[in-house]
């Protein structure tokens, strides 16, 4: 009895390895388009963070979503790191969780809104394939 302690002693690091393999991130965030595509497990959180400066006229306008991939958690919310400068620079951040399977898309621009024949001064274009 006291041999086979050591060899069951030496497999519990691997089944605790295997468990949190097989448990994904609760989200994942991305801050640009750089790490896309991204795949994602259903149920799992995905938090875009992008910089913003509204005060400027330009907006990040959502032109698609894949909604049957990825479900919408609430709009859009601005944040600045520094509470007391007005009109300063921070970001916009969106979430949305992974829902049915399959690969879809999600696409914005950074644009003033006024300005329809412009190009836009920022994109954002992610594959996603939710598992």
């Amino acid at each position: 009895m006291s041999s086979s302690l050591p060899r069951l002693l030496t497999l519990v690091p691997l089944l605790m390895l295997a468990g949190c393999a097989s448990n994904p991130n609760a989200s994942v965030t991305l801050s640009d388009d750089a790490k896309c595509p991204v795949q994602l497990k259903r149920g799992q959180t995905l938090i875009v963070s992008l910089p913003s400066n509204p005060t400027t006229g330009y907006r990040w306008n959502v032109q698609e979503v894949s909604e049957a991939q990825l479900k919408s958690l609430g709009p859009e919310v601005f944040s600045s790191p520094e509470k007391d400068v007005i009109g300063g620079e921070g970001v916009s951040t969106w979430r949305f969780q992974a829902a049915e399977p399959g690969q879809g898309r999600l696409y914005f621009t950074y644009l003033r809104p006024w300005e329809s024949d412009g190009e836009p001064a920022g994109l954002f274009d992610c594959r996603v394939e939710v598992e």
